[in-house]
């Protein structure tokens, strides 16, 4: 199966494994929890799916990677106890506590979370020492003597030998013990993480017509050659980067992230062309409503590899404006969510220390959520923007003015953002309604026109935006494609971020 619908099997065991009865015990009592195995080729996403299903669920996430770890510090250190036994004194070696589960403990200790996943990456790659204390650890959730935390789920992965000269198969036994799932690497699957992510547009224009370079792991004369996602994941971020510091990028630093020659220069010699386009078509301009007759003209007479690009590039930035949009309605959400809190607050603090310590269970709720990995980055910094709004609010308000006062003055502030985000949303609808027109001026209802809304379509902040604040045009063009004009209502205003 794809990552994806592996994602959908780990996260729905570990709310199964999670539910109560009505008693307060856990329904599957821990010892007949199956830890669970993910088997599948290198930098395909398991860890990142990890850290997914824990901020889906709200709950903590521990890693380890097992080849890192030695006996000592996988099971702890043997000291010599004193013990009684039938009214005679023994010495009994017993051992400190493993680094692992001391690090289950330290967590929920530091942030109050108290069910979550242990992850052991590589687990079949572990040390001849180590191994059967492994075996053991997996059955019965004990390492050294000291037990798992009841509501944390064992998730473990790792690679088949054919990809990993030191990974061992589990014998039978063990196995029958296990939750085994096989993922094989998906370029659909992973597009829909890719999207969500903000992966260079130039990587995902790249990818489209080239799908066989997704994912390779080939044997030569001069020894492996690698391609993963993780592998394009992290190559984007670099392109970003170099971007935004005006360092240039050539094939030297593409075959450090994609270890394969041949795919490497094929995406270098891409790259140059995706630069050359961007500079050559005036993409804000034409976003903006402006496109010459001359430039249409080129275009008309463009091959395929340039229109493909130039695509790319409009679709690109369109979808950078709709990011960004949407992550500051999100943030206006939340901030509408505080302000609510603050409207029905008792009135047993002055008004600016009350809001104040809104402000201050929301710091200390993000600390505490990325400490045990429940939020993910863009929750923690969204959570971070928050806090910022409510301090810009908190500043205008005195706590010599009473909660009424206050609380006018906190919605004046709230009201005025929520026009500014009004006229960005105008903004960016106008350039999604430009780049439909540059479609039809250009290609009319032909395979382009085909590509733009697919692409569209597939990403969930495209679709968002567009059923909130509308687009004639994607509509029109669309309805053939995949929606009922009756299925969509088109928000045309921003009613729920009213107070």
């Amino acid at each position: 199966m794809n990552i994806s619908k592996a994602k959908e099997q780990v996260k729905g065991a570990v709310r199964a494994y999670l539910t109560r009865d009505e008693l307060g015990n856990y329904v599957i009592p821990v010892e007949k929890q199956r830890p669970l195995l993910l088997i599948g080729p290198p930098g395909i996403g398991k860890t990142a799916v990890m850290e997914q299903i824990s901020s889906e669920l709200g709950i903590g996430l521990i890693s380890y990677s097992m080849t890192h770890h030695t006996r000592q510090s996988a099971i702890g250190l043997p000291f010599i106890s004193r013990r009684n036994f039938g009214g005679r004194e023994y010495d009994v070696t017993e051992y400190t506590m493993s680094e692992i589960i001391a690090s289950v403990y330290e967590l929920m200790e530091d942030t109050g979370v108290k069910e979550g996943i242990l992850f052991l990456d590589e687990i079949n790659c572990v040390s001849e020492t180590l191994s059967p204390l492994m075996l053991q650890f997996l059955q019965y959730k004990v390492f050294g003597g000291h037990r798992i935390p009841e509501g944390w789920i064992i998730v473990t992965a790792g690679n088949p030998p054919e990809y990993n000269e030191s990974a061992r198969e589990f014998d039978v036994v063990t196995l029958d013990r296990l939750k085994k799932i096989c993922v094989e690497p998906d370029y659909e699957a992973w597009k829909q993480y890719a999207v969500q992510a903000g992966i260079h547009p130039a990587v995902m224009s790249f990818l489209r017509s080239r799908r066989d370079r997704f994912y390779s792991v080939e044997t030569t004369v001069s020894g492996k050659t690698i391609v993963t996602p993780r592998g394009w994941e992290d190559l984007s971020k670099m392109l970003l980067l170099y971007e935004k510091n005006g360092i240039e990028t050539d094939e030297d630093l593409i075959v450090q992230y994609l270890q394969n020659e041949r795919t490497a220069r094929e995406f270098s010699v891409y790259l140059d062309l995706y630069h050359k386009y961007r500079t050559e078509y005036p993409i804000e301009e034409m976003l903006s409503g402006h496109l010459s007759e001359e430039m249409k003209d080129r275009i008309a007479g463009a091959g395929f590899d340039e229109v493909y690009t130039l695509i790319g590039l409009l679709l690109g930035s369109v979808d950078s404006d709709i990011k960004g949009c949407m992550e500051e309605r999100r943030v206006l959400e939340s901030v509408r969510s505080c302000l609510k809190q603050y409207r029905h607050a008792d009135g047993s603090l002055p008004p600016k220390q009350s809001l104040d310590e809104i402000i201050d269970r929301i710091e200390k709720g993000r600390s505490a959520g990325m400490r045990a990995r429940s939020l993910t980055r863009e929750e923690g910094d969204r959570l971070l923007k928050t806090a910022g709004v409510l301090h810009d609010i908190s500043d205008k308000v005195s706590d010599r003015q009473s909660y009424e006062d206050t609380y006018e003055t906190v919605r004046d502030d709230y009201s005025e953002r929520v026009s500014r985000h009004d006229e960005h949303a105008a903004a960016v609808r106008a350039r999604i309604d430009n780049l439909f027109h540059v479609a039809e001026e250009c290609w009319g209802d032909g395979k382009e026109m085909l590509l733009i809304l697919t692409e569209m379509t597939a990403d969930p902040d495209s679709v968002s935006f567009i059923s909130t604040y509308g687009s004639e045009a994607y509509f029109r063009h669309n309805k053939s494609l995949l929606f009922n004009e009756r299925d969509i209502e088109i928000e045309k205003e921003i009613e729920d971020l009213e107070l």
